[in-house]
């Protein structure tokens, strides 16, 4: 068994899966994840929750596409939080779910105070009959790979480090709604994207180069996240052009993927600047395409 947040499901935490799922083989028991939702900061603090990587459905998702034969939501409450380590321990991991093995991260703790550290959870393995294996930390570039450094990364635009980490590509999710058709009459018809998730982590305001799979077919196109400063727009959108595709999408269910970050959000002197810019970013976007993808 591991146990984790697990947001992001970026590298760091495949190396405690794939210790998971040797121990499994090892010891011919079943492999499960645990993990928890909604996050504690969306309980503790609501008016400071903290955004995050993926929504629950596609942490869930990712995390069965690792192997593992079970993965295990439990909802984290405020009278959960109160439960001390050693309760956990025994409750939802002995009691429940007859755990033999559990591995942890290098830095994991849990329960009340953050008590089950490694040492805590080792003397509880040797009281209560169970294993505890710590995975030491993944670095990439002499740096330990986290879900705090990949969400600075995706607010600072990085792009291309936040998928080196990940491991894929960072998606961005939902829904296509009407906006005001601007992007159209400068010949840029654009997908207007609210979130299904609010709580999901969006990248710094600027121009991006994505992808998604619309009816079985794959799109690139570019996305611009901001305020829109040229028309004087007051509230964050995101908008996708997508090349070589004219087809209504309203109430379509999109999901993004995000390549790289071509530039920031600009406010330009009237529609014929910015459809010129337009131009120039599509440009580029396609020749990153022709030069990175094949």
């Amino acid at each position: 068994m591991a146990l984790g947040t697990f947001d992001g499901v970026h590298l760091g935490h495949k190396a405690i899966i794939a210790e998971l799922l040797n121990q499994a083989v090892r010891l011919n028991c079943e492999s499960v994840l645990v993990t928890f939702f909604p996050h504690p900061t969306h309980i503790l603090t609501p008016d400071k929750p903290l955004k995050l990587i993926n929504s629950i459905d596609e942490r869930v998702h990712l995390l069965k596409k690792q192997g593992v034969n079970h993965v295990e939501v439990i909802e984290f409450t405020k009278e959960f939080s109160k439960k001390t380590a050693l309760e956990f321990v025994e409750d939802s991991l002995l009691k429940n779910l007859n755990m033999k093995v559990l591995v942890v991260g290098h830095d994991h703790s849990f329960g009340k105070d953050k008590e089950g550290g490694f040492k805590t959870l080792t003397n509880y393995g040797n009281d209560l009959g169970f294993e505890v294996k710590r995975v030491a930390a993944l670095q990439k570039n002499d740096t330990i790979i986290s879900s705090s450094l990949i969400r600075n990364y995706i607010l600072s635009g990085d792009i291309e480090k936040v998928n080196a980490i990940l491991g894929y590509e960072f998606c961005l999710f939902g829904t296509v709604v009407k906006g005001n058709q601007l992007g159209r009459k400068i010949g840029f018809n654009t997908a207007n994207i609210v979130l299904d998730y609010p709580n999901k982590i969006v990248p710094k305001k600027g121009v991006y180069v994505v992808q998604s799979m619309i009816e079985n077919t794959s799109y690139f196109g570019m996305m611009n996240i901001g305020y829109r400063p040229t028309i004087d727009g007051k509230t964050q959108t995101i908008e996708v052009h997508y090349f070589d595709l004219d087809t209504n999408l309203y109430d379509c269910k999109i999901r993004v993927k995000i390549l790289t970050r071509l530039r920031d959000e600009f406010k330009f002197d009237g529609l014929d600047a910015l459809k010129k810019q337009l131009l120039v970013d599509k440009q580029n976007a396609l020749s990153y395409l022709n030069t990175t993808i094949t």
